[in-house]
């Protein structure tokens, strides 16, 4: 059995398609025992997202809410076959952590289009910390490539429980493959919601059930341990030249 202590993938209102406050999640969060929870909200190019400004904000943004640490992250959409993403180094410098995705409503592409070189491109980019919802099968690439690069650049890769729960049907058996891929090749993972309501915050049964159907390591996963997740926060902003 894994003991989940943080999750990185939450939105709140202000990525315009989430229903609660970042108090009302942070008051789940606490009621479920998690210890860090991460605001991971849309670039402006997805449809409602917040402008820049929200970004430019974060000095108004809690570090704590009723004992709960909190980080201020973004999920970054991929805009292109260059591999544009929609929040330039500036930005993307002044957030805690980065996850980077594909998202219809972004970026629909081209049916023979180069998913894993556009990803691949994408990660290359030191502010890119985590891989989001890779087993969508809209957005088909080649795993084993994916998790060897992942690893080279010190990513993390996500296993979203929201893709088996609500969204990105298929994604169950393909993420099946990543995970024994990320075992096979000593990267990381990382256990997420992607809530998008508060009662969500947390709720990553599914992705647990997946782990440990394959015996997944404890320790490859990042959000187990204070001590392995402190170390990796650590990691994402000294790439910014920060400390928390």
């Amino acid at each position: 059995m894994y003991q989940i202590i943080a999750d990185l993938h939450i939105h709140s209102i202000a990525s315009g398609h989430a229903f609660s406050t970042v108090r009302e999640i942070a008051m789940v969060a606490k009621q479920k025992n998690l210890q860090y929870i991460g605001l991971a909200e849309h670039g402006p190019s997805m449809p409602g997202g917040p402008a820049p400004i929200y970004f430019e904000a974060r000095g108004h943004f809690p570090k704590k809410i009723d004992n709960i640490e909190v980080f201020f992250g973004a999920e970054i959409d991929i805009l292109d076959e260059k591999s544009t993403l929609d929040l330039d180094d500036q930005m993307l410098k002044k957030i805690d952590y980065g996850i980077v995705s594909f998202h219809p409503q972004v970026y629909r592409g081209e049916i023979r289009s180069d998913y894993t070189s556009i990803l691949i491109r994408a990660l290359e980019n030191p502010y890119i910390n985590i891989i989001a919802h890779l087993g969508n099968p809209r957005y088909p690439v080649d795993y084993p490539m994916v998790v060897k690069k992942a690893v080279e650049y010190n990513k993390v890769i996500e296993i979203n429980n929201s893709s088996f729960r609500v969204s990105r049907k298929g994604s169950l058996e393909n993420c099946k493959i990543i995970a024994q891929e990320v075992k096979k090749q000593g990267g990381y993972i990382i256990v997420t919601s992607d809530a998008h309501y508060c009662d969500e915050v947390g709720d990553y049964q599914l992705s647990l059930d997946l782990l440990e159907s394959i015996n997944f390591p404890k320790e490859y996963i990042i959000n187990t341990s204070p001590t392995k997740f402190q170390s990796y926060m650590n990691t994402f902003l000294k790439i910014r030249g920060r400390e928390r």
